[in-house]
């Protein structure tokens, strides 16, 4: 009987896991990799690096957190004439990089690449075409209209935008243009699922989240993961929007249950709301916390205890703000998401 999981249920069997462990930076999310699943993984990646015009005269710099970074410059030693993994580091520490390696090639999630673009002109004064920039490949988000037909005039550059894997950031998919479907890189690989029922999707359906199917996985077996990532109907299986336990911030799966959980243990909070926008190039969280006490609104103590909760939750920048009015009765934590990508933790309330 096949097993459909989630990153909940990856985490869960976290202790037992064995072999290369792909792990989120959270820990929600751990896939294992035999040697074959490894080096199916690569070689995937390696081909959507192909599909976007890398060849064995670049050089190729990946821009992206962990573990994504590690399968892409992997796959990019395979294919290029040089790879490095640099890590999602900040803006005049990837131009250094990319200067110093004479780089043709850059992975990087959109929005990287777009406040990547906007220091460039504001604060750095350079010119865009001067780094010399061939191909660029957008992966691990849900990217803004137009932004890769934007990239490409900018940077002189052949932009191609990767679906990949939430579980170990290993591509699935590509498309050339915002116009085109995402076309698999192995067949049965991707799918749609029904949002309430462990099922393919109906064709009729509104909204399907995609599915991989890792076939004879040496860990999972014959499993279908869900993603957590949501297409529209019509929408040629492109991802524009998130749902479940885990919100996507900034190429990162965030966690709400672990914010419940850290949250739990502070006196005195009886809700709160995550919000995340994306009003200039990068994503922003701001987690606002309510008290059942007047006697804790203003003081600074409870409030840096929220902050070094958070803190030690995810690398995401949160900001902690605390609401001014008081509720005695407690709440469940809410997302509200001004960007319109996530539809909501529970699956059942979407149909």
């Amino acid at each position: 009987m096949t097993r459909w999981l989630t990153r909940d249920d990856l985490g869960g069997a976290a202790h037992t896991a064995t072999g290369l462990l792909l792990v989120s930076p959270d820990v929600s999310s751990v896939f294992p990799l035999g040697p074959a699943d490894r080096a199916d993984a690569v070689a995937r990646t390696g081909k959507a690096l192909l599909q976007a015009g890398t060849g064995p005269r670049d050089r190729v710099v990946v821009a992206l957190a962990e573990p994504a970074g590690a399968i892409w410059a992997a796959a990019a030693a395979d294919v290029a004439g040089a790879a490095a993994g640099v890590g999602p580091r900040g803006r005049m520490r990837l131009h250094h990089a990319l200067t110093a390696l004479r780089a043709t090639t850059l992975v990087i999630t959109p929005t990287g690449a777009m406040d990547f673009l906007s220091r460039l002109h504001l604060e750095f004064l350079l010119d865009p075409l001067d780094l010399g920039l061939r191909n660029i490949v957008l992966t691990g988000e849900i990217a803004s209209r137009r932004t890769m037909g934007h990239l490409a005039g900018e940077f002189g550059a052949t932009v191609t935008e990767v679906l990949a894997s939430p579980f170990g950031g290993d591509a699935l998919a590509w498309r050339a243009s915002e116009d085109d479907p995402l076309t698999p890189l192995a067949d049965d690989l991707v799918g749609l699922a029904a949002l309430t029922k462990d099922d393919t999707a109906d064709s009729a359906a509104p909204l399907a989240e995609l599915i991989v199917t890792p076939r004879a996985h040496s860990a999972l077996g014959d499993v279908v993961l869900r993603t957590g990532l949501v297409a529209k109907a019509g929408g040629q299986g492109v991802p524009a929007h998130t749902v479940g336990d885990h919100v996507l911030v900034r190429g990162v799966w965030l966690a709400l249950p672990r914010i419940e959980k850290a949250l739990a243990k502070i006196d005195g909070v009886t809700g709160w709301e995550l919000a995340v926008s994306r009003q200039g190039t990068l994503d922003a969280a701001a987690l606002t916390v309510r008290f059942g006490r007047e006697s804790l609104v203003r003081n600074p103590m409870w409030k840096a205890r929220i902050e070094q909760s958070v803190r030690a939750l995810t690398p995401i920048s949160i900001t902690v703000e605390i609401a001014q009015d008081v509720s005695e009765t407690p709440v469940p934590g809410t997302v509200n998401d001004l960007r319109g990508h996530h539809l909501g933790r529970d699956r059942a309330l979407l149909s």
